[in-house]
This record gives C-alpha cells, sequence and structure tokens, in this order.
C-alpha cells in the first residue's frame, strides 16, 4: 500500500471527485478525514465504506470559509490519528451567471469557499509540516483557472488564484521537505455535469479531442501520483485532465 500509516483530509469530500480521492487512499492505506456542507447520509455512507477498507475515518460537516473551523480540523485530525501528512483542498463551488447578473455576493461565496478555503487549511496544515518537515498539498483547481470559460469569472478566477497560490507555496516550502502540486480537471462526469441537456452534454463532448468526459478516477490517478514518492521531484505543477481540451 502507498500510503500505509499515513493520514489526510480532503474538503469537499463526500461526493464527486472528492469521494474517489478519500476512496483512493483508504485503498492506499491512508487514514481519511473529510469535510462535507449539506448530506449527512452520504457523508455517513463515505465514512462506512472507507472503514470497510481498513482505514480510520473521520467525516465533519465544516464550512472551509471559516478559518477557525479549519484550524479545529487539523487538531481533531492529529488527535485522532496521530499524524497529519497529506492535505487535498477539493472543496469548490460553481455559481455560473454572466458578469453583468453578478452580484456582490455570488462573486464573494465563490471566491470564499473556493480559494480563501484552500489558504484556510493549508495556513493551519503548514504550521505542523514545517515542524515535522514533510507533508504534502494537492489543490484541485480547474481548466477554468487555466484557460477561463464563459459565465465563470468568479470561478475562473478562484481556480486561477488556487494555480498561483499552489505556485508560491511550493517555493516557500520547499526546503522543508514539503510539496504543493494541483490538478486541473475539464469536464468530469460528476453532479456539476449531471444538470446538463443532452445536447449540451453532445456538443461539449465534440470540443474534446478524446471525445468523452471524464471520469472521477482520472482525477484520482492524478493526486495519487503527486502524493506518492513517484513525485518526489515534482513541486509547483498544475497537471491538466481535460481529454486535451485546452492542448496549448
Amino acid at each position: 500500500m502507498l500510503f500505509k500509516d499515513k493520514a489526510a483530509i480532503v474538503t469537499g469530500g463526500s461526493r464527486g471527485i472528492g469521494r474517489a480521492i478519500c476512496l483512493m487512499l483508504a485503498g492506499e492505506g491512508a487514514d481519511v478525514a473529510f469535510t462535507f456542507a449539506k448530506s449527512v447520509a452520504e457523508a455517513e455512507s463515505l465514512r462506512q465504506e472507507i472503514e470497510k477498507k481498513g482505514a480510520k475515518a473521520m467525516a465533519l460537516n465544516i464550512d472551509v470559509r471559516d478559518f477557525e473551523k479549519s484550524k479545529e480540523l487539523v487538531e481533531k485530525v492529529k488527535q485522532s490519528f496521530g499524524r497529519l501528512d497529506f492535505v487535498v483542498n477539493n472543496a469548490g463551488i460553481t455559481r455560473d451567471k454572466a458578469l453583468m447578473m453578478m452580484t456582490n455576493d455570488e462573486w464573494r461565496d465563490v471566491i470564499d469557499t473556493n480559494l480563501t478555503g484552500t489558504f484556510n487549511l493549508s495556513r493551519n496544515a503548514i504550521i505542523t509540516f514545517l515542524k515535522q518537515k514533510s507533508g504534502n498539498i494537492v489543490n484541485i483547481s480547474s481548466v477554468s483557472g487555466v484557460a477561463g470559460l464563459a459565465r465563470q469569472t468568479h470561478y475562473a478566477s478562484s481556480k486561477a488564484g488556487v494555480i498561483g497560490f499552489t505556485k508560491s507555496l511550493a517555493k516557500e516550502v520547499a526546503g522543508y521537505n514539503i510539496r504543493v502540486n494541483a490538478v486541473a480537471p475539464g469536464f468530469i462526469e460528476t453532479d456539476m455535469l449531471s444538470g446538463l441537456k443532452d445536447e449540451h452534454k453532445e456538443a461539449l463532448k465534440k470540443q474534446i479531442p478524446l471525445g468523452k468526459f471524464g471520469a472521477p478516477e482520472d482525477v484520482t490517478h492524478a493526486v495519487k501520483f503527486l502524493l506518492s514518492d513517484a513525485s518526489a521531484f515534482i513541486t509547483g505543477q498544475t497537471i491538466v485532465i481535460d481529454g486535451g481540451l485546452f492542448i496549448k
């Protein structure tokens, strides 16, 4: 097992990409704490699945926008698991809307969740990582933060910010044996796509060179690589997982 005797925090872990990451980590031997925002039933189901894999699990209903709650999260994980090795900042929301119609609250909600949420947990975990001179952070960005998408000025800004955050922090902590990387998924088969009409989905697929949407597992493979020693000489990078949609 790649991550035996390791402990991880995954934000937004109860569904979609976050859920797949939690199960991957547990399958590789890591104890997993994850946050969720809404469904207690989904969170409890995932907690049980993690434990069935032989790992310890912790499900916490925490708003990633709350700095103090993120601080408490780190302390609870260290107390329960005895250590903290990995942070995956996955929690995020999208509220597609043209800029001319966007409200201040809608802008702040997306920025505070996607970007400030990444800051909150990373800031509270980094002290532990610096003291132990080890740690690994993977941030979930988006192709919207790489190339920009219409009606996503707030989302694209937040996800581009995550990439800049990743690069800067990676340079800042590299000397302490801490790595920080990001992945930028494209169109992945999650709840975010489920609400689209079939004709819209087919039109999107035609824009993707590989001709299909990705699966959550396509993202977890990259996250596993970045958390593992196989990527020991990689930091400050963003891996785009989009089927070739935004080939440069």
